[in-house]
């Protein structure tokens, strides 16, 4: 089982074909509702947080209180999203019978709902096949719904009109370049933000 930094282990990126209750580094982008600019505003490349932007950036801290395994990396509140590192560590290892479940993807971007998760390719019988009726605990799927609902949950109670996206994008990092330059973007998000494809005024989604 492969580690860098004497951290934790980077698996084979598996998307629909992966359990995500298992170790691993997971890049998560959660956007708001119809991508509506309500965290706050960019100003000289330097992210300024509004009420809701603050209840995003405390409540994803928070995760590691309520999730088991959970170390929390790279985290960036942008004006319609957020992205951040998740990493499950002993958690649930991959097994050898799960080898044969194709290992030729490498950093898959799919897309998430918060009960379970959708992806576009089509197998028989995948491991996580049993996704769709059961999220099961302490996994990507659930710490993303609850960490969204927490927030959800203190917005309405402050007065707060919210909503997020129904559905969240992840990439598994399967390798330590990989992960920096995902660290490198989040990092840099703030300061490219004319330029990202989640800005409303680009009209690149």
């Amino acid at each position: 089982m492969k580690k860098f930094q004497n951290k934790y282990r980077i698996p084979s990126a598996r998307a629909q074909w992966w359990d995500y209750g298992n170790d691993g580094a997971y890049f998560i982008t959660i956007c708001t509702k119809d991508r509506e600019c309500c965290f706050g505003d960019v100003l000289e490349g330097k992210m300024q947080l509004s009420h809701l932007g603050l209840l995003a950036d405390v409540f994803w801290y928070e995760i590691k209180n309520h999730a088991r395994n959970i170390t929390l990396d790279a985290f960036q509140v942008m004006p319609n999203h957020i992205h951040g590192i998740l990493i499950l560590n002993g958690n649930k290892r991959e097994t050898d019978d799960e080898t044969h479940a194709i290992d030729t993807a490498r950093n898959v971007e799919t897309t998430h709902d918060v009960v379970e998760t959708t992806h576009a390719l089509s197998l028989p019988e995948p491991p996580g096949q049993k996704r769709y009726q059961h999220q099961g605990s302490n996994t990507i799927s659930s710490i993303t719904g609850s960490y969204k609902s927490a927030v959800t949950k203190h917005a309405d109670r402050l007065g707060y009109r919210f909503e997020w996206q129904e559905r969240f994008y992840d990439i598994i990092i399967s390798d330590e370049e990989s992960y920096r330059k995902i660290v490198n973007y989040i990092k840099n998000n703030p300061a490219k933000w004319e330029d990202d494809k989640f800005n409303p005024s680009n009209n690149k989604t």
